[in-house]
């Protein structure tokens, strides 16, 4: 009886164990059934497109920057070294091309090595478990993610090939130091393309991804040396390499930290650039579509710029301590900007538009607007020859006191002794007040009695300027500036002849470039080209341009703001060695600093000041002094290839012998006598009817002449 009541009791049980098995059965069938409902569709994989990074080269096409959010250039297995892949196989999974996804051999060894040590010493997961996780899933470590990642696993495997799976892993994981895939990390730590990488660069790769931050080679060289050895080895292990293979791999060195990105460098750049893009295709598609934007950039020139700002102002600033000491002021770093352009074109070739982005944003070369001082008189005579005054119209540097009757300002004299009686007239409280009494006085204090135009734009005279202001007038200044490009609103005053007008370096700049051009304006750009990923073109920019002065004078301008380096404030640029153009620029307490020059290959504009225009450069810091040597500096590496080149001269320019005591036309060559350039028709009044005619080309050319009067 007890024999057949235990059976009974036996076979009850082993029906309540069926019974749970069948329920534990079926509730995980439905708790898996769930998860491969909610798994993402692995046909997303077919379509799955990367974030790639925004690719933007310079005037050569060569790669200069990228903007991301993930840093990655997608690479096709093809174009990935051999080396490579088997340094990934060999440290990541080595029967990767033997199991189905999951690794029943990796994980029995993670197992067996967390009951050795008592601690995860590392995982089991394969490649292809690394890539579902990497595409798919979140790193949470749960039970449920780790069976999600198992179920997409065999479902990757089975609808793509190991090497499809390899190529999408190689171009997913993360290397560190914003590098997403093989080619990004080749980039960023050898500057090579990932299919030139050798073997221990290869290793080297496929030894960051485990931890990405302690094996870097740019940060914890000793691991990262460590590691990149063991993946040797595992390939020589495999067979992958021979011993020897493995021995001259290990003798090489790492890869240097020169190679990592200082963080500033091109950084103004790339933030004009993103202005420009951003609003056109949104944030997503630049960070992360992978367009490719090729612009007017001269890397080689951009370099030079920015060295030739940070060198001669970081001088700058180790000088004017002392002088923040004795004040009892703060020191504060100078600030200055650069800009260069392709006259033929109107490309910008280099910007730099602060010394440190980190430390401020602002851009000074288009946004900052600071009186550009001297470097406007070009202008103020460009709108005088356009009136019909010549290189040697006579002006008279005499001293000038303007009073405010109101509605106008009226010159009172010129005379010295007149001057002075009036003063004596006038408290002493008026003769200070600059909305009353206005005395616009040279530099120096010196004045030269009567002298040509020439000598007045080369030695910068400021009386002058005053006076060819109030005979061409300034609206007839102001609608030059704005033929020539100068946007900002302008004072329809006298003192626009002393640059009090502020104004932006690139509307100077680019001014200067239509003198440089022959009277071609360009508006300066900076993208030439965006294209998508596939290569599509998206925008595609030409040259803007207009024809707004005749050769003729473009050319007269041009030669007499080479007599400014030659003979006047813009000496400096005597040193680079080739023909050129400019004018400095200084204004009141020296505030701003400017030289704007040209060659016939490349114009550029340096200005210098404090971003608090209070603050004074000092006294002797002009725009010869300062911006005139960066400019000098910047030109000499920015034109080393090109050849030395003298502007092209136009048809219907004569060259003609004339008296600077005069202004006129004179046969006898003495030491106030000067060869000038006069468009045909303009040379002043003759001495004689038998003149030498000095030509560039055929200096003793000497014929007889009838010359019209001029202005």
């Amino acid at each position: 009886m007890k024999r057949k009541k235990k059976s009974s009791f036996f076979n009850f049980s082993i029906f309540i164990i069926i019974v749970l098995l069948f329920i534990l059965i079926l509730v995980a069938g439905k708790v898996v059934a769930n998860l491969i409902d909610s798994l993402p569709s692995i046909q997303q994989f077919g379509n799955y497109i990367p974030k790639l990074s925004t690719k933007i080269y310079d005037k050569d096409n060569n790669l200069i920057a990228e903007l991301f959010t993930e840093r990655r250039a997608f690479t096709s297995i093809k174009e990935t070294p051999i080396n490579l892949q088997n340094a990934f196989i060999a440290i990541e999974d080595n029967d990767f091309f033997k199991h189905w996804g999951i690794s029943i051999k990796g994980i029995v060894r993670a197992f067996l090595k967390i009951l050795l040590k008592g601690k995860v010493v590392e995982g089991g997961s394969t490649i292809t478990q690394q890539l579902a996780k990497t595409i798919f899933l979140n790193n949470d470590k749960t039970l449920v993610r780790k069976i999600k990642e198992v179920l997409l696993t065999i479902q990757l495997e089975k609808n793509y090939s190991k090497y499809e799976i390899l190529q999408f892993y190689m171009n997913q994981i993360y290397f560190g130091n914003g590098a997403y895939g093989v080619q990004a990390a080749a980039k960023t730590y050898f500057n090579k393309n990932a299919q030139n990488l050798s073997l221990a660069e290869s290793a080297m790769l496929a030894a960051i991804p485990k931890s990405p931050n302690y094996y870097n080679p740019f940060k914890n060289e000793k691991a990262a040396l460590a590691r990149r050895n063991l993946v040797l080895l595992k390939m020589r292990k495999l067979n992958y390499i021979t011993k020897a293979q493995e021995q001259q791999a290990r003798s090489t060195a790492l890869p240097p930290k020169e190679n990592a990105s200082n963080g500033n460098s091109l950084q103004y750049f790339l933030e004009i650039v993103r202005s420009i893009v951003e609003p056109k295709y949104g944030t997503d598609t630049l960070f992360k579509e992978g367009l490719s934007i090729y612009t007017t950039l001269d890397i080689n020139a951009q370099i030079a710029a920015e060295k030739a700002i940070e060198e001669t102002l970081t001088k700058f600033d180790e000088s004017r301590l002392s002088t923040f000491e004795k004040t009892k002021r703060k020191a504060q770093k100078v600030q200055g900007a650069l800009i260069a352009i392709d006259p033929k074109n109107g490309a910008i070739r280099a910007i730099v538009c602060g010394r440190n982005f980190k430390e401020s944003q602002f851009n000074r070369a288009t946004q900052a607007k600071r009186q550009p001082g001297s470097s406007f008189k070009p202008f103020i005579y460009a709108a005088a020859i356009e009136t019909g005054f010549t290189p040697a119209t006579i002006l008279n540097d005499k001293p000038m006191v303007f009073i405010n009757k109101g509605n106008s300002w009226d010159l009172v004299s010129r005379d010295p002794v007149t001057l002075e009686n009036i003063a004596e007239t006038v408290s002493e409280k008026d003769l200070i007040n600059t909305n009353k009494i206005w005395a616009p006085a040279n530099y120096g204090k010196k004045y030269r009695g009567s002298v040509t135009l020439r000598t007045a734009l080369a030695l910068s005279i400021n009386t002058c300027a005053v006076e060819t202001i109030m005979k061409v007038t300034p609206a007839k200044v102001i609608q030059t500036a704005r033929n020539l490009g100068i946007t900002t609103p302008l004072a329809n005053s006298f003192s626009l002849a002393l640059g009090s007008s502020e104004v932006t370096l690139q509307e100077m700049v680019s001014a200067f470039t239509t003198f440089a051009s022959g009277g071609i304006k360009t508006t300066p750009y900076i993208i030439t080209k965006i294209s998508d990923r596939n290569g599509k073109i998206l925008e595609q920019n030409i040259p803007q341009q207009k024809e707004i002065f005749s050769a003729q004078n473009c050319f007269i301008i041009t030669n007499l703001l080479k007599a400014v380096v030659e003979n006047g404030s813009g000496w400096n640029a005597k040193n680079l060695g080739r023909p050129c153009a400019g004018k400095t620029g200084t204004t009141n307490n020296s505030s701003d600093a400017w030289f704007i020059g040209y060659t016939p290959q490349l114009v550029s504009g340096v200005w210098v000041g404090y971003d608090d225009s209070s603050i004074s450069l000092g006294e002797k810091a002009t725009g010869g002094v300062i911006a005139c040597p960066i400019w000098t500096q910047f030109m000499k590496k920015a034109l080393e290839k090109e050849p030395v080149m003298d502007f092209a001269q136009p048809e219907n320019i004569e060259w003609a012998l004339i008296d600077q005591k005069t202004g006129l036309l004179t046969s006898t060559k003495t030491s106030d006598t000067l060869l000038d350039a006069f468009i045909y028709g303009t040379v002043p009044k003759k001495h004689s009817d038998k003149v030498t005619l000095l030509n560039p080309e055929k200096k003793d050319l000497t014929t007889e002449i009838e010359m019209e009067e001029g202005f």
